[in-house]
């Protein structure tokens, strides 16, 4: 059994967004409340996972509309945890984004 799943950046996130394997793969996670990790352009899965609605998110600014509009609250932060979900925003965050997902990783 899995304790977390990471889903990365970049422009990967468009096509594993378009894969139900990931997608059920990051609902199971979510609904099991094991930890789900995103950062950039990552958010787009959740958003194809139907996880985001009613939380906090953040990620590239390009994508923040997908995720308002999924039902997300925009938080412009580096890095934080939203109870299982932990996000982080862009490139230059990876630091603050691994930081936060080892104390998550930490409290399993």
């Amino acid at each position: 059994p899995l304790d977390a799943i990471v889903v990365p950046g970049g422009w990967a996130p468009d096509k594993l967004r378009r894969d139900d394997g990931v997608t059920d793969l990051v609902r199971e996670m979510d609904a099991q409340e094991k930890i789900v990790a995103q950062i950039c352009h990552a958010g787009l899965v959740g958003v194809s996972a139907g996880i985001v609605d009613g939380r906090r998110a953040t990620g590239s600014q390009g994508i923040k509309d997908d995720l308002v509009n999924a039902g997300a609250e925009w938080v412009d932060e580096a890095a934080f945890q939203d109870d299982h979900l932990v996000w982080g925003r862009v490139v230059k965050d990876i630091p603050a984004f691994c930081r936060t997902l080892v104390q998550a990783l930490n409290d399993v």
